[in-house]
């Protein structure tokens, strides 16, 4: 029976408490402060209202103006490519532009091509007809070099920097240029100028010192 008792008792404690809990969780504290709604705004007329705004204030315009600025610039003068040298010296490799088709290469019927596996060299089907030209346009005495040596031939002058545009107009001559180092890269190449040139099945890639052009005499 005493058991029973000191068994009995937890229980009713227990029970006793989550009444207590109860009833203190339901009781009204009454309201303290101004409660305001939760408004949360739209965000798609916040960005409409912003762009009305910057349109009828005039900086849509200047951002505009600004953008085209920045696009005729990069267009005039490219980001030059880094890591490139002038020629202290003669510099002479081949290049081999064989590749290894990693994948059959099928017509529009389906059938293969070039097999997986297969080397090919692109010389032998697209020859380079011209040879490619780099320099730094900024370098006048490279510019002026490359005009005496390849001025009368179909060779493709490629600049590492300076502005190919203003070039074209002074010079009567088409200039590209190499955007993002992708050629120089590709073809190892440090120094400017450098020539490539195709020798039978590969390509002779030359970097050298520009040689002196001697001036007109008036």
């Amino acid at each position: 029976m005493t058991a029973v008792k000191r068994l009995a008792f937890p229980l009713c404690a227990t029970a006793l408490a989550l009444v207590v809990a109860s009833s203190a969780q339901a009781r009204d504290y009454g309201q303290h402060g101004t409660v305001w709604p939760v408004i949360e705004p739209d965000l798609l007329a916040q960005i409409h209202a912003r762009l009305l705004h910057l349109e009828a204030s005039g900086e849509t315009a200047k951002l505009n103006a600004e953008m085209k600025r920045r696009t005729i610039a990069r267009v005039g003068r490219p980001a030059p490519v880094a890591g490139i040298a002038l020629a202290g010296a003669v510099r002479r490799w081949s290049f081999d532009p064989t590749i290894t088709v990693d994948t059959d290469i099928k017509d529009d019927k389906g059938r293969t091509v070039i097999a997986r596996g297969t080397r090919v060299n692109p010389l032998d089907t697209v020859p380079l007809r011209s040879p490619l030209v780099f320099l730094n346009g900024d370098d006048k005495a490279q510019i002026d070099w490359a005009l005496a040596r390849f001025g009368k031939t179909p060779a493709k002058f490629i600049l590492v920097s300076g502005a190919p545009l203003e070039l074209m107009k002074g010079r009567q001559r088409r200039f590209f240029f190499d955007q993002g180092g992708k050629l120089t890269a590709h073809f190892a190449i440090r120094a400017v100028p450098a020539v490539v040139e195709q020798q039978g099945r590969q390509l002779l890639v030359t970097e050298q010192p520009p040689r002196r052009v001697p001036e007109k005499k008036s």
